[in-house]
């Protein structure tokens, strides 16, 4: 028989927590196992009916769910800044924030709202400007946040000069690059608020291999069937074989989020075989994730990118100064 890997989540009463892409799949299970801990949660999501679609799977197994959605859609910059505007508004500090949301491999080159490669912008970019606009917030919250990366990270390399794979795409170097990216920013936001004493720390993790949507039908995307990829997936995923399932997927976030150790600047992933599947546990950083250079310079560009300055420390403490103005992509074709 095969042996499930378990979790188990301290009490999380009193806590906000926040878990972008928890509409289905991983984050739809971080989701509910943070709220059947005891967390209020938070889902911002790009469909309306499909949030509360996961809201009422949520509270069908926790009827007593402290859950609610929010319109956010990670491929615009604007609607990304209408969410934060709304909740520093409100001024409740953020205890938990999960970056779980992507998109992967759309058949064709596609771009987001203000220019961007779909999945740079979506999977990095759009959490680059969804974490710093929080900032006051989780810094009020003394926040945990973590970073969804990818296997595909791990043999990554990063093109400077076409991080938004104009002169040359490859859908699998795209997506590559966006989660080298996300994992890069990671370690610069805890090595930031470490040295600047925010009170953030920030993790990174992946989840495996699991049978979710990333490599299903789309049609937004263009996909109208799915994935070779994926049926193999769902095929050793229901025999236990080497990949894992969305529940066991969501298990290395889960201990980076709530753990009972000091989680900045940690690592953590499946311990199976290639990191495909199994029990959650730390990891050493795959080599493309180990350059300080590299992450300062990923932060620093990024932030130029999606047209915010960067985090300061001054007497009255860190802050973001927030949006200055339209992205440097789509500014151009504005001119």
């Amino acid at each position: 028989m095969v042996r499930t890997p378990t979790l188990d989540l301290p009490d999380l009463t009193g806590r906000l927590a926040l878990v972008t892409g928890a509409s289905d799949g991983i984050g739809l299970v971080i989701a509910r196992r943070l709220a059947a801990a005891g967390a209020e949660v938070l889902l911002p999501v790009r469909d309306a009916a499909k949030g509360a679609r996961a809201v009422d799977r949520i509270r069908s197994s926790v009827p007593a769910a402290a859950v609610s959605t929010r319109v956010l859609d990670l491929a615009s910059l604007e609607s990304i800044a209408a969410l934060t505007d709304a909740l520093l508004a409100q001024g409740r500090p953020i205890h938990l924030l999960i970056d779980n949301a992507g998109v992967m491999r759309p058949p064709a080159r596609q771009v987001t709202r203000d220019g961007f490669e779909l999945q740079f912008g979506t999977n990095h970019l759009g959490h680059v400007a969804l974490t710093l606009g929080l900032l006051p917030l989780l810094r009020a919250g003394g926040a945990r946040v973590v970073h969804q990366t990818s296997i595909a990270a791990r043999r990554a390399r990063i093109g400077w000069d076409d991080l938004n794979s104009e002169r040359r795409y490859d859908v699998d170097r795209a997506y590559s690059l966006s989660k080298l990216a996300v994992g890069l920013f990671a370690r610069e936001l805890q090595d930031r608020s470490a040295a600047a004493g925010w009170g953030i720390t920030s993790a990174l993790a992946h989840p495996g291999v699991s049978p979710t949507n990333l490599l299903a039908a789309q049609a937004g995307l263009g996909r109208d069937a799915d994935t070779t990829a994926v049926r193999v997936i769902r095929a050793l995923s229901r025999r236990g074989i080497l990949v894992g399932t969305p529940e066991t997927a969501a298990l290395p976030a889960l201990l980076a989020a709530v753990g009972p150790d000091p989680v900045g600047g940690r690592f953590f992933g499946p311990s199976g075989p290639g990191g495909l599947g199994g029990a959650p546990a730390e990891q050493k950083l795959w080599v493309p994730l180990r350059s300080g250079a590299d992450a300062r310079r990923m932060w620093d560009v990024s932030i130029d990118l999606v047209g915010m300055r960067a985090a300061r420390s001054d007497a009255d403490g860190p802050a973001v100064a927030g949006w200055t103005g339209p992205p440097r992509r789509a500014r151009r074709e504005e001119e």
